[in-house]
């Protein structure tokens, strides 16, 4: 990996985490669970 790389990669996860404050409240690591959590149970279906 890149330092260039490594710094867009930073500025990526620093971005989601300011959305995530800004326009969630911190609720988005909770809603995207549950929605991991609904798919494993989709293809946990299909196994």
């Amino acid at each position: 990996m890149t330092n260039i790389i490594a710094l867009w990669l930073a500025v990526l996860i620093v971005a989601l985490f300011a959305a995530d404050f800004l326009y969630f409240g911190w609720d988005l690591h909770i809603a995207l669970g549950r929605q991991l959590l609904r798919l494993l149970d989709i293809v946990a279906f299909w196994r």
